[in-house]
């Protein structure tokens, strides 16, 4: 030792002239420099780093420098390993404080002295080398006060400070690594990083995409920038929506003609990525019920009952858990990413299904509310059933192997009786499950009624607004909620008896199967309980999943069945009046009918539109549509546009392209031109014609950005004048054979009007075949034809100067009855008095006004802000205490705790009781068992109870706060943001308000407190377990710590990318007869694709980067297992049995 003592020394000695030369070098360096750059701000990482490795070697400079001071005073001796590691960690500790400030006042990154560096590396080497020894020596004697005594209390100290001290160094050098790197990427080209973002998982290795390194780069990429949509990668082509949706139409299509079904052609399409994830779930509960065989043969080494047994032996049988745990947790994330990766594709495919179908359906179809459920709530909840789906083949496979298990160590009548209970409480399940459905169905069908309403106040709250009508159509919405509300109570009460039901039939389980052990005389060891109690712990996981697992089985088939419904109401409903320009002077061929807005109906309704004699219409002739309001005008036009469902009759027919300008317009969100081109190639000069036709000149000069003003959702921020003539203009532009006008003049002044008509239908469609609706009588002697409507029936057809001659003609009592109600008016307007006064304009004029000069200051429309860090704990309070002010949160958290120590207890009472033969009595044994395990049902009966009813109250307090904000909002709201973002917050968020976000926290709070309790009980035994836990403990920290910044944004980018897919939908179904009319369904198409794909790439690497995080951090409690296991090989067996009596 005095050897070893004097070799040490030296070295310190040469540590402190290395580090001290270095100082005086760098001083020397520093007062050369004429000026140095004080910085007011650093960056919170480097500071931390930096503060917290002064803070360290301060630490252990004192507690070397008072080891010292000890040492000469108790034993009057002055060590020369101990002065001169005291004066080196002083000098060290300086020399750390000077760095930090210099690299501060110089704006510098943060970094230490490559010989300080190596002093702190060896220190720490040397450090673990001691203390390591001195365990080994001391191991059977081993207690608390041996890491406190004089000799060891410094080394115990300073190893976990110098280890902080090392991955400091490391840490900061992967962030200088990471600097230089951006500074590297921000210099390339921006298509050269999306190629390689391509490839990076494509072309990963197997490895790579086992361990999921892969996503290294995104991590990185996030530690340093907050993400952004550009730098995701892309998803594999597999999952992209233009493969997906190709894939399964390809299915549906092969099983319409086999007579199969929505949820076959799904499982067609997808069964070669259901087969292997079929695979990776097989090995995974392999692997899971390996550690429950061997634990018998485990125990029964460590009580030397196996004789001849060898250390050999002990040691395989680690080797053996440790990989079955690890097969088990890599198996186990690959299965899970498989499975949500099958969840994307299907999304993905679902939502360019029912978009397709949506673009095809008449106006006749189902409600734009209706529509935006399907997609906010069923296809994500078909989605969210790929995780669950192998849970269906999966549970009998899980009952059979627990089966054989306890047929190997308890005997034949005990495996049986438990399978008898398993039977006998899923049979109990059945009716819940029934009601369930029930249940399930009455949510679904209250909601759509609840959308319905909000989208259409949404789409009209600038109306309610301007007559304060809102507290009446809130008042409506909260009706329906309520009756949501009721529902949905129901529903999570029945939700809450099967969950108490499965939550408890372990336990029944297990108070059956040991009651049938003692009835049969079979003998309860402490190496066969351990193993029935992993059993039944294994067995534990599917039974508590079963009540979700038929939750899910019944939500996806009413979720399916809507689907299948829209679609085949879509196939009945399609638009099939596409027919083209065919060599001959007919333009239209109207033929005798009847035409419905219903057609479903049993009873007979009268029909819209009656037809009742063969009219052409030839090539270039204009033909105006008039009559009295309500007379059929709007209907006839969606007639010939096949928009209404034909219920007898010939189809009217349509030779060559159209346009449609609808009576209420429909305006894109995008710019004015993009509006008017409309997925048209951009020509110039006949771009200016149909301005100038139009009258748009004079509103593209007042904008500030000319025809590039952004124009806000539906148009909200333009006048009713200017959306008219921008949507007349873009019928204009796509130059098509035929023009169906809706009223094209209703929204614009006389002399506007007149302009319109001149430029725009008399001259620009000159040869053009046009037919217009209009209560504007001066229109009409420019008409080659004229059809009057009354009643939905084309009364006279004609030219102007025929009908005009006819004093009985329903044309001429329409213009007489005009004329009168004109003569009507005047007079009164004569004898005001204030007619003398200029004519002022409207008030709806000027309220147009006014928002278009609210929308100059508002600028562009805001795009969804995401929050940034970390989730502010006022969130959690505000969820917390909304329901009852969280007076019932302890309660819950009492409750949990309560069952959580009679379960633990009844477990160990069992498993003490059977230590040793004749401990206890049979009847005290099962008796004991018993009423500790009623205990605990009736603690888990009140929390799955009180859990309901806090989830029910929350989620109606969460919504009467947004609708109520919502409501309140001033219209300058509503123009700014897309009700897309506001229906996204109504449908998708509500639903995971309502059923999914109570449970997920609870649930968190619930395993912290399962894993402190086991902590605290293993600590009983061994205490040693304290030191393991926080061992583990910082290493696990900083893998969440590091995922946390990156998976945090991109769960936010998840729910801001929804939003945008929502609003597309509503957007194409509102203007679904333009996009007819105009051909553009593959445009539209194509857009919805991207804005899919756009979701799916955040969501498939949300997804990958939890399993990045549960990969590291399984393996690492793995490895701590495995060297637990170990312990054989030192005298304490009795830690390693309770290890695998508790763990």
């Amino acid at each position: 030792m005095v050897v070893l003592d004097a070799l040490l020394g030296t070295v310190n000695v040469a540590f402190l002239y290395a580090i001290l030369i270095w100082l005086l070098v760098d001083s020397l360096r520093q007062s050369t420099l004429s000026h140095v750059r004080v910085v007011d701000c650093f960056k919170r990482g480097p500071m931390v780093f930096a503060v917290s490795t002064v803070l360290s070697c301060a630490v252990i400079s004192v507690m070397n420098m008072a080891l010292a001071f000890y040492q000469y005073s108790s034993r009057k001796i002055i060590g020369f390993n101990s002065v001169s590691l005291a004066l080196t960690w002083v000098l060290a500790t300086i020399v750390s404080f000077y760095s930090m400030r210099t690299k501060v006042r110089e704006n510098k990154r943060f970094g230490f002295p490559l010989v300080l560096i190596l002093w702190w590396v060896f220190a720490c080497s040397i450090d673990a080398i001691l203390l390591s020894l001195k365990l080994v020596k001391g191991f059977e004697s081993i207690d608390l006060w041996f890491f406190l005594s004089e000799d060891n209390v410094v080394d115990s100290v300073s190893l976990p400070l110098l280890v902080l001290l090392c991955f400091n160094v490391c840490a900061r050098e992967n962030s200088d690594v990471e600097q230089e790197q951006q500074l590297l990427l921000e210099k390339e080209e921006e298509s050269s990083m999306e190629e390689e973002d391509e490839e990076a998982f494509t072309n990963a290795s197997m490895w790579s995409k086992l361990a999921f390194r892969w996503l290294n780069p995104i991590f990185k990429a996030g530690r340093i920038k907050k993400l952004e949509l550009g730098h995701i990668p892309p998803v594999p082509p597999s999952e992209t929506a233009e493969n997906a949706s190709s894939v399964l139409e390809e299915s549906l299509r092969k099983q319409k003609l086999e007579g199969g079904s929505l949820t076959k052609a799904i499982a067609y399409s997808l069964w070669k990525s259901l087969a292997l994830n079929a695979v990776l779930a097989g090995v995974n509960t392999g692997a899971s019920y390996i550690g429950p065989l061997l634990i018998t043969n485990f125990v029964n080494f460590l009580l030397g009952d196996d004789g001849d047994s060898s250390i050999q032996y002990g040691l395989l049988l680690a080797f053996i858990f440790f990989l079955a745990k690890t097969v088990e947790s890599l198996s186990q994330r690959q299965w899970y990413f498989g499975a949500q990766r099958i969840g994307i594709r299907v999304r993905a495919a679902l939502i360019s299904l029912i978009y397709g179908k949506s673009l095809l359906m008449k106006c006749a179809g189902p409600t734009q509310g209706r529509i935006i459920n399907l997609i906010n709530v069923d296809v994500e909840r078909i989605g969210d059933f790929c995780w669950y789906i192998h849970g269906v083949w999966l549970l009998p496979v899980q009952i059979i192997l627990a089966l054989v298990i306890l047929y190997i160590n308890l005997g034949g009548t005990p495996s049986f009786a438990a399978f008898g209970v398993t039977i006998l409480v899923m049979v109990c399940n059945t009716p819940l499950a029934n009601k369930q459905e029930g249940l399930h169905s009455k949510i679904m069908e209250a909601k759509d009624s609840r959308i319905k309403v909000t989208s259409e106040t949404m789409k009209n709250i600038r109306i309610l607004k301007l007559h304060s009508w809102e507290t009446s159509f809130l008042q409506k919405l909260l009706q329906l909620r309520e009756i949501e509300r009721g529902w949905l109570q129901k529903y999570l009460y029945t939700c809450s008896a099967v969950a108490t039901l499965f939550w408890t039939s372990p336990t029944l389980v297990s108070v059956v199967t040991f009651g049938a052990c003692i009835l049969v005389k079979t003998e309860l060891t402490t190496a066969t309980v351990l193993s029935a109690l992993a059993t039944f712990r294994i067995l534990q996981e599917p039974i508590y999943n079963l009540p979700e697992l038929i939750s899910m089985i019944i939500q996806t088939k009413v979720s399916v069945d809507r689907i299948h419904e829209f679609i085949k109401e879509d196939d009945q409903n399609q638009f099939i009046n596409k027919l083209t320009s065919k060599i001959s002077e007919v333009a239209i061929e109207i033929k005798p009918g009847e035409y419905a807005w219903e057609t479903n109906d049993q009873t007979h309704t009268k029909p819209a539109i009656q037809i009742t004699g063969k009219l052409v219409i030839k090539k270039g002739q204009k033909v105006a549509v008039c009559g009295s309001v309500g007379s059929g005008k709007s209907s006839l036009l969606c007639c010939l546009l096949g928009e209404i469902p034909l219920v007898s009759g010939a189809v009217t027919k349509v030779y060559g392209t159209r346009s449609y300008v609808p009576q209420s317009p429909w305006i894109q969100s995008g710019t004015v031109r993009e509006n008017i081109l409309f997925g048209k190639q951009m020509k110039k000069e006949f771009y200016e014609d149909v301005l100038d036709g139009c009258a748009l000149h004079q509103d593209i000069n007042m904008w500030g950005d000319g025809d590039l003003n952004l124009v806000e959702e539906r148009g909200i921020n333009l006048s009713g004048g200017q959306k008219q003539r921008i949507q007349l203009a873009r019928a204009v532009y796509n130059d098509s054979d035929i023009y169906f006008l809706d009223d094209p003049f209703s929204a614009v002044d006389a002399h506007t009007g007149t302009h319109l008509f001149k430029k725009c239908l008399m001259k620009l469609l000159y040869d053009k075949t046009v037919v217009y609706a209009t209560h504007q009588l001066e229109f009409l002697e420019a008409a080659d034809l004229i059809l009057v409507m009354k009643d939905g029936k084309i009364v006279e057809s004609g030219s102007y100067k025929e009908l005009i001659a006819c004093p009985n003609s329903e044309l001429v009592q329409q213009m007489a009855a005009h004329e009168e109600t004109v003569h009507e008016i005047n007079p009164c307007q004569e004898d005001d008095s204030v007619s003398c006064r200029p004519c002022q304009k409207n008030q709806m004029e000027v309220a147009e006004e006014n928002i278009q000069e609210i929308m100059e200051d508002w600028g562009r429309s805001k795009e969804e802000e995401a929050e940034t860090g970390r989730v502010k704990w006022s969130v959690y309070s505000t969820f917390v205490t909304s329901a009852y002010k969280g007076a019932l949160v302890p309660v819950i958290l009492l409750c949990q705790i309560l069952f959580q120590v009679m379960q633990m207890g009844s477990n160990y009472w069992i498993s003490w009781a059977t230590e040793q033969k004749g401990r206890v009595n049979n009847k005290q044994l099962m008796r004991t068992f018993v009423l500790l395990s009623l205990t605990g049902t009736i603690f888990i009966l009140g929390r799955t109870v009180l859990m309901a009813a806090v989830a029910v109250e929350t989620a109606q307090r969460l919504f009467l706060g947004m609708i109520t904000s919502v409501f309140r909002a001033p219209v300058s709201f509503f123009v700014t943001t897309p009700s897309s973002r506001i229906m996204s917050r109504s449908s998708t968020d509500q639903s995971i308000v309502d059923t999914d976000i109570p449970y997920r926290l609870a649930g968190l709070v619930f395993a912290l407190i399962q894993l402190l309790s086991i902590i605290v009980l293993m600590s009983q035994v061994a205490w040693q377990v304290i030191l393991l836990f926080f061992a583990v403990l910082p290493i696990s920290i900083w893998y969440q710590t590091y995922y946390i910044t990156t998976a945090r944004e991109l769960a936010r980018m998840v729910g801001i990318r929804k939003a945008p897919i929502s609003h597309h939908f509503s957007e194409s179904i509102a203007g679904a007869a333009t996009i007819h009319c105009f051909n553009q369904e593959k445009l539209f198409f194509t857009k919805v694709k991207a804005l899919i794909d756009d979701y799916s790439r955040v969501a498939f690497h949300n997804f990958g980067t939890m399993e990045w995080l549960s990969v590291r951090i399984n393996f690492l409690f793995n490895l701590v297992f495995y060297l637990m296991l170990e312990s054989p090989l030192l005298p304490n067996k009795k830690f390693t049995k309770f290890m695998l009596k508790a763990v």
